[in-house]
């Protein structure tokens, strides 16, 4: 680059090349410095062409005077000069009250430096102008001088040179800014000379300063940002051009900075943004070949706007930058922990389920897993997933009948900033879009709302969602996985489940087989529960086949609480009196070498359930599934989730209960009040 010429005009040659040494150690680098005075007769006539004149205020009389020595349509400005910090310090320490001269050329100057000093603070003493052709004040025995030691009495007894005064951090500042070298600014020499200068600016120095950290910390924001971004000022200017809009635009921020942005980027409709002052939509159109998203957004001050940005993304950078973040979801425990090979189990039951759900992990199409509570769905499902060509994208696991309908809404479809009371700043992904190019497994999708049900299905049909209090649609690549303990062909029929959805969703359905089922895997499962908690028995040969012809309404999950139950006896071997209550009440009664404790009688659970939908409705208040089964556990009653639901279905065939689907809970009919209150149970 080639240097700038910059000139400095002084009425003194001592001072000009004063002025000049401190510009050079500051421009030195990028400029060439020349020094003129009018004393020596070299600031005479028409001084040869620079980029910049700097002339002190007493070289020539007037500007115009000035304007008669420089080039026509040359740069100018006025030399500004102050003392130096280190040197006030000495004259701060000048003794209170005494009479000081200061000494310099003229009488103006010496006013102008006295004036100066009273401003820094520099005011117990009484200064008095001393200059060539002045009188010597009496009582007078300290002389303070910048550099003029010639013009001090030789009686005065004490003489301090405070030097050439420096050219000032403004005058710099404005050198710079003239000359555009502006970036010259935040280097550690320039701020070292601005600290060493003393000014009266200090609101104009801290805000300066301020401003140029600010100027700073946007550049640095602007290129880190990993969107095209191209700012203009409230003219249409462009003031700012990023590093990914300049790859996107295929053009450079040097050719398009201080331009109109109409003429350099006629595509980005930055004039109807500053009109309407409103954020325009975001809109698709080509460019250079390539696909890009461009929305413009006005910047606001008070009621004024002061410009705008446009951001610019390529479609295909979305995408991947999507992608990385879903990806580093996995390690925060979306992921499938599970495989086929952790089933455990060798019957021909489970051995074909395994051999029918790989075939169809291969698949695309959803799957729907039917079977009964604790027969390992879910493991099932993190095995499809882990077999199917997403298993190195997210896997993601949610119980659809245990969120209400609000809130499970926006954890599946997530939701907008300020979408509801209490919604997180910045609004937050929902679970389908964490499981983009993944697997979703909905678990009890019977119990999801209609509402939902449709939304669902336009997931399934369309591959995309809104989030809630959203507008824009995103597109989704995500396979489902549901699973269900329930006759979904009979909610279809009572009108609880979509007909439409059901199908959807049943494209690949497979029964797992409850544990009754499994044979000897039972056994099998034994030893692994056993290994996993650290068990060390035996099982009595009466345990083993009481286990065996036990129907296991639980199915694996009863038995692993059925292992945890025996590690807590203390017994070993097993033997038939240490089998839980909650089993004994359930099992068959044949005849086993040693008695078994009377099981309660069915009659107990039904009894139970009456009086406590009796209750609910003289509460007026239904009551669930849930709440029977934990107001049992609490009264002692050894029962289960699907032993509540038969109790249930029987009373509602007898015309006892009516049931709600969902979660309306059951109430009493008026035939079941009257049987309650007449005690006929």
């Amino acid at each position: 680059m080639k240097k700038k010429a910059i000139s400095i005009i002084a009425l003194d040659p001592r001072a000009g090349q004063s002025y000049g040494r401190d510009v050079e150690s500051l421009f030195g680098d990028v400029a060439d410095i020349s020094v003129f005075s009018v004393m020596d007769g070299t600031a005479m006539g028409v001084l040869p062409h620079a980029d910049l004149f700097a002339a002190s205020t007493d070289a020539f009389g007037s500007p115009e005077e000035l304007a008669r020595h420089v080039p026509i349509d040359s740069q100018t400005m006025a030399v500004e000069a102050s003392f130096r910090w280190q040197e006030l310090r000495r004259l701060k320490e000048l003794p209170a009250g005494s009479r000081v001269l200061f000494v310099n050329m003229t009488e103006t100057m010496a006013r102008e430096a006295i004036a100066q000093l009273e401003q820094f603070g520099i005011t117990q003493v009484h200064w008095i102008p001393f200059y060539p052709g002045a009188e010597l004040p009496p009582d007078v025995h300290i002389a303070v001088t910048p550099d003029e030691m010639r013009y001090v009495p030789e009686e005065i007894e004490t003489k301090i040179d405070v030097g050439q005064r420096a050219c000032t951090s403004g005058m710099m500042i404005e050198i710079a800014l003239r000359l555009g070298l502006e970036h010259l600014l935040e280097s550690e020499r320039f701020q070292a000379y601005f600290q060493s200068i003393a000014t009266s600016n200090y609101s104009f120095d801290r805000m300066f300063a301020r401003s140029i950290r600010l100027e700073s910390q946007f550049h640095i924001l602007m290129e880190t940002l990993e969107d095209g971004v191209v700012g203009v000022n409230e003219k249409g200017e462009v003031f700012a051009c990023n590093r990914h809009a300049e790859e996107i635009t295929r053009t450079s921020a040097d050719l398009v900075v201080g331009k109109p942005a109409s003429q350099v980027f006629p595509y980005i409709p930055f004039a109807k943004c500053l009109q309407e002052r409103e954020r325009l939509p975001i809109k698709v159109m080509p460019l250079n070949g390539a696909n890009i998203s461009l929305g413009v957004v006005p910047v606001m001050r008070q009621s004024a706007c002061i410009g705008a940005f446009a951001i610019l993304q390529r479609f295909n950078e979305v995408e991947a930058r999507q992608s990385q973040l879903r990806n580093q979801l996995l390690h925060k425990g979306y992921r499938a922990k599970y495989s086929f090979e952790d089933v455990i189990g060798r019957s021909d039951a489970i051995e074909a389920t395994k051999a029918v759900l790989r075939r169809m992990a291969v698949s695309e199409s959803p799957v729907l897993l039917i079977g009964e509570t604790g027969t390992g769905k879910e493991l099932f499902a993190h095995a499809i997933h882990q077999a199917s060509r997403r298993k190195d994208g997210p896997f993601v696991a949610i119980n659809v009948a245990a969120f209400p309908e609000n809130l499970l809404e926006s954890e599946l479809f997530g939701y907008e900033e300020g979408a509801f009371t209490g919604a997180k700043r910045g609004g937050r992904l929902g679970l389908m879009e964490i499981a983009h190019r993944g697997t979703l497994f909905l678990d009890e999708v019977e119990g999801m709302s209609p509402a939902l049900q449709v939304k669902l299905l336009r997931v399934l049909q369309e591959r995309e969602i809104m989030r809630v209090g959203g507008s824009s649609v995103i597109p989704i690549d995500v396979r489902i996985v549901a699973a269900t303990n329930e006759s979904l062909e009979r909610r279809v029929e009572q009108g609880t489940f979509r007909r439409d959805l059901y199908y959807r969703l049943s494209t690949l359905p497979v029964v797992i087989p409850p544990l009754s089922q499994r044979g000897d895997d039972l056994f099998l499962l034994l030893e692994h529960f056993q290994q996993e908690l650290g068990a060390h028995f035996s099982l009595s040969p009466q345990v083993r086949a009481f286990l065996k012809g036990y129907s296991w309404p639980g199915n694996i999950r009863e038995l692993r609480n059925v292992m945890e139950y025996f590690l807590y006896t203390g017994h070993d071997p097993i033997t038939i009196e240490d089998l839980p209550p909650t089993v004994l009440h359930r099992a068959p009664r044949p005849a086993y070498p040693h008695p078994l404790p009377a099981p309660q009688p069915p009659s107990d659970v039904f009894r139970f359930v009456l009086e406590q939908l009796y209750q609910a409705s003289e509460a007026r208040q239904p009551i669930g599934r849930d709440r029977l089964l934990q107001l049992a556990h609490e009264a002692f009653l050894p029962t289960s989730q699907q032993e509540i639901r038969s109790v249930l279905a029987k009373l509602s065939e007898e015309g006892l209960v009516r049931v709600s689907r969902g979660r309306g809970g059951s109430q009493l009919t008026a035939e079941g009040r009257r049987l309650v209150e007449n005690g006929q149970f």
